[in-house]
């Protein structure tokens, strides 16, 4: 099964942390891409952002998460999701594509 013509999931934790932060209010959105770099390869890149009209809008509890088309095809089938821990609060993002990560979780290969 190819997993990248799956679409990405958004939690409804992620989504409820994005209402916390008051992201609609403002105006934006959560964007989610993949650059090239990091230790594994590629790493993820997470902020609040304005949407494109281009972008996948994923949507839910009035809050939006949006990924650009370049990116789409290394997300598909992720579950974007919010954790807090003893180290810190963030959004994560498990990637079904990825073959390995690194200890940070925010750099991947494929």
């Amino acid at each position: 099964m190819d997993l990248s013509t799956l679409p990405p999931k958004v939690t409804p934790r992620a989504f409820e942390r994005l209402s916390e932060i008051g992201a609609a209010a403002q105006g934006k959105a959560l964007r989610v891409a993949v650059e090239g770099g990091g230790c594994s390869g590629f790493q993820y890149s997470i902020d609040l952002g304005e949407p494109e009209t281009t972008d996948l809008r994923l949507e839910g509890q009035g809050e939006c998460v949006v990924i650009d088309e370049v990116s789409l095809p290394f997300l598909g089938g992720a579950t974007i999701d919010f954790t807090e821990e003893l180290i810190g609060a963030r959004f994560t993002i498990e990637n079904p594509n990825a073959s390995s990560s690194c200890g940070c979780g925010v750099s991947f290969s494929l």
